[in-house]
């Protein structure tokens, strides 16, 4: 759904075309739309703790959780955890194989190993495949710049985008010998150049499913930003299927800043937004915390709007003008817009009131009009 007044959205980019599978319920690849993931942060052998955090996740909009396996008590929690969880659990499984086994047995949507930390993992891929295939459990091959196999490092002689791809395509050519191509590809480094570079060549050189992200992307604003660059690309050239935005902060972080790439994108439906001024000596309002407080009051609001919170006479007007709802402020007051036309002018005091109110009475008109 777009916002009352925006109209015919800019037509999303042209996906490329890959292989279609299902993580659970839920569909990546092929004309699915692309799906936000996060990991939780918890011990996954603390089954409340993790299945908690599942829960803030899932609210926040995640559509696939991923959960770490380092131990076998991991391991144990995984059937409970999978058929607790309200959407989808992937087992993240390190250096032993036989995880991998115990995460298909307890019922997990999708499995992701990562070959470069797996001790003999190519001796286990028969295997491997044969239970994944019985089960109907999708593999995601998570070829990471830090964990990259020591043998490609030598050849190439660091985490090059061809090092990353060559590990991919080489675990995924196995798998294939077996018969099994429901798999999904990641290849990921902390360089958001490099990590383009990558996937770039990755997705020219099959049509398996990509998971995109920005490895080790760092502190809420620095991997927001690194991780925005690199997806904007990648989506916007139609390459990715889910993405991850790694971020040293709250996994509901990562899944708040993964959904407004998307929706930036036009990838997802827009709910809120904000247009506000940056401020400037122009500005007669504290626009900073105006534009907050209009955050806050419309956060849940049920129906997607734009909404411009003004400060000055140079733009106000036409940016108020031009979204769903509006302010444009000074000397103490703040002009009222709704669709376009200027309602009513009140104290600066009033202005978060008054524009949650006129939102409830667009609500209302629509409702009635049964748009």
């Amino acid at each position: 759904m777009t916002s009352i007044l925006l109209g015919t959205p800019v037509p999303a980019p042209r996906r490329r075309a890959s292989r279609p599978l299902m993580i659970g319920s839920v569909p990546v690849g092929g004309d699915a739309a692309v799906s936000v993931q996060s990991m939780t942060t918890t011990l996954t052998s603390d089954i409340d703790a993790t299945l908690r955090q599942i829960a803030e996740l899932t609210a926040a909009g995640c559509q696939i959780v991923r959960v770490a396996v380092p131990s076998q008590d991991d391991a144990d929690a995984l059937p409970v955890i999978a058929a607790k969880s309200q959407i989808p659990v992937i087992a993240d499984i390190h250096f032993q194989p036989r995880y991998v086994f115990a995460a298909i047995d307890a019922g997990c949507a999708a499995v992701r190993v990562n070959p470069g930390n797996i001790k003999k993992f190519d001796d286990r891929v028969a295997e491997i495949a044969a239970a994944a295939a019985a089960a109907g459990t999708p593999i995601r091959i998570g070829v990471n710049a830090g964990s990259l196999d020591q043998r490609l490092l030598a050849k190439h002689g660091s985490a090059t985008p061809e090092a990353l791809v060559e590990s991919a395509l080489w675990e995924c050519s196995l798998f294939e010998e077996h018969g099994f191509r429901d798999l999904k590809i990641s290849v990921k480094h902390h360089d958001p150049l490099v990590m383009v570079s990558a996937y770039r060549l990755l997705a020219r050189r099959c049509d398996y499913p990509l998971h995109l992200g920005v490895t080790e992307a760092g502190p809420l604003l620095q991997g927001t930003v690194k991780s925005a660059v690199a997806f904007g690309i990648l989506l916007n050239e139609g390459i990715g299927d889910t993405i991850r935005v790694s971020l040293s902060a709250p996994p509901v972080e990562e899944v708040k800043v993964g959904a407004q790439i998307l929706e930036s994108l036009g990838l997802r439906p827009r709910r809120l937004e904000i247009v506000s001024c940056p401020s400037c000596g122009r500005a007669q309002v504290d626009v900073y915390t105006l534009a907050e407080k209009v955050t806050a009051a419309f956060e849940d609001f049920p129906i997607p709007l734009r909404v411009a919170v003004m400060g000055c006479v140079v733009n106000g007007p036409g940016e108020a003008r031009e979204a769903d709802l509006g302010v444009s402020s000074g000397n103490g007051k703040g002009q009222i817009f709704v669709r376009g036309e200027v309602v009513k002018t009140v104290p600066e005091s009033a202005i978060v009131e008054t524009l949650l109110e006129e939102a409830l009475r667009l609500t209302e008109h629509m409702t009635a009009d049964g748009k």
